[in-house]
């Protein structure tokens, strides 16, 4: 895994003036600000090229030591996605029975969520996210990768913002526990799954909880120190 260190000229930087910068930041908060978590999916088809091209653009995020420490499972097999909602719903049942807790239950009610998730199979694509707790040598031999949740959560958003801007919906599903995903998707053990992302387009009468409409303002989400 040793290697030297290299510079090489940046390249692909585009030198903009500060009216463009300050339009293109304006204007990709209005796209992102349309974005939308939908449970009510269409059944029409997404093409693979799409979500190759959005995959690979969550490849491009940075991560620590650029070790890229993801694998994302691209699922569009109605065998497949079936086997996963069966799996899902079983934890999902445990978890509205009790095992999320009375507080957890409480803060999901706005939300509207459930047990049943057909979802998983109505949408033409489901994307597994594994995190790669370590590396492999091509001997079998192990290396560490640094700062996983991290690095796999900066791909993961890339992910979900190429997704928008392709003009597809998406939805994140994190069922507890998920080793489920890591024995149908046949990935190795040190992958751990941190999330199902359901994608495709919205059904004609999909919906948007009035809850999830209502983000922080600016003010409370960050803080200014100096200029």
């Amino acid at each position: 895994m040793a290697e030297d260190y290299k510079p090489l000229p940046l390249r692909d930087w585009i030198d903009r003036s500060d009216a463009e910068i300050a339009e293109r930041a304006a204007e990709f908060r209005a796209e992102m600000k349309r974005r939308h978590t939908i449970r009510d999916f269409s059944t029409r088809p997404v093409a693979r090229a799409v979500i190759e091209d959005c995959i690979a653009t969550a490849g491009l995020a940075p991560s620590g030591a650029n070790h890229q420490p993801w694998h994302f499972v691209a699922i569009s097999d109605p065998g497949i996605k079936a086997q996963i909602r069966r799996a899902a719903e079983v934890e999902e049942e445990k978890f509205y029975a009790g095992a999320a807790g009375d507080e957890w239950l409480s803060a999901l009610e706005p939300i509207g969520t459930g047990v049943s998730k057909p979802h998983l199979e109505l949408a033409p694509w489901l994307i597994v996210v594994f995190a790669q707790r370590w590396g492999l040598c091509e001997d079998g031999s192990r290396f560490k990768h640094y700062y996983v949740p991290e690095s796999t959560g900066i791909a993961s958003g890339f992910l979900i913002a190429a997704l928008h801007r392709a003009g597809l919906a998406c939805l994140t599903h994190t069922p507890s526990p998920m080793k489920f995903l890591t024995e149908i998707c046949g990935r190795p053990e040190h992958e751990k799954p941190l999330m199902i992302v359901a994608v495709g387009h919205p059904a004609d009468d999909a919906t948007v909880p009035e809850k999830a409409l209502k983000k922080k303002p600016l003010n409370e989400i960050s803080t200014f120190i100096g200029e």
